[in-house]
């Protein structure tokens, strides 16, 4: 089992999209740092577009987590529902 992992630019934004991020991945661990948040995730990491619009309380695009996204691991599956980061392919 390896873990996967994205780290984001720590601001009021992202603050919601990690709540959402631990939401939907138990067992989740995150570090934060004073410019950033790093979130392990063994083998699988997944960003629900839902989950996130609930936390923030507006509609989200998956593609502006983007903006914020400062590095990750791991193999890349998006659709406009789910940002999905695997070691599988």
């Amino acid at each position: 089992m390896s873990n996967v992992f994205i780290a984001l630019q720590k601001n009021e934004e992202t603050r919601s999209i990690v709540n959402a991020i631990v939401a939907d991945n138990p067992g989740a661990i995150v570090n934060e740092q004073p410019a950033m948040v790093k979130i392990d995730v063994p083998d699988r990491l997944v960003i629900k577009k839902s989950t996130v619009e609930e936390e923030m309380g507006r509609d989200f695009d998956l593609q502006e987590l983007h903006i914020n996204l400062i590095t990750l691991t791991g193999h890349i599956d998006e659709t406009d529902d789910e940002f999905v980061l695997s070691w599988a392919h």
